[in-house]
């Protein structure tokens, strides 16, 4: 199927608001709340510590892989559990995350765009390392 230029420039888009927006979130962690910080949240939540320092990590690496449109397909797969269960940290606060604690609304509405950008791909306007698209049987 042949991409229009239309379409590769939406697959930009999206990766790169995507991915500044998985760095804001993961910076926030490793600069403001800390990583053991967010560790200790993510334990009061009844999560292992451990899953708060991968959160950190996909966020940012994630997020970076997304701008530059690398592994885009993988990446925005990865990157869905992490949305999910902010959907599910914040479900009990309502839907709209302007609600006090935030609801769900952002998170689920993040994750279908991940769900986009997956069914799009990197399009035209991305990085292309032929290692990880070998890697990755061009799945990228």
């Amino acid at each position: 199927m042949q991409q229009t230029v239309s379409t590769n420039i939406a697959a930009l888009i999206l990766r790169v608001t995507s991915g500044s927006a998985f760095i804001a979130h993961g910076l926030l962690k490793l600069l403001v709340f800390t990583p053991a910080g967010t560790a200790g949240f993510f334990e009061s939540l009844g999560l292992p510590g451990f899953l708060a320092y991968l959160t950190i990590f996909a966020e940012l690496v994630g997020g970076a892989a997304l701008i530059l449109g690398v592994a885009t397909r993988v990446v925005a797969l990865t990157l869905l559990p992490v949305l999910l269960g902010a959907a599910w940290v914040h479900s009990g606060n309502g839907w709209l995350f302007s609600a006090e604690g935030g609801g769900w609304e952002f998170p689920v509405f993040w994750a279908m765009i991940q769900v986009v950008i997956l069914a799009l791909g990197s399009g035209a306007y991305a990085l292309r390392l032929p290692v990880v698209d070998r890697v990755l049987g061009q799945a990228t």
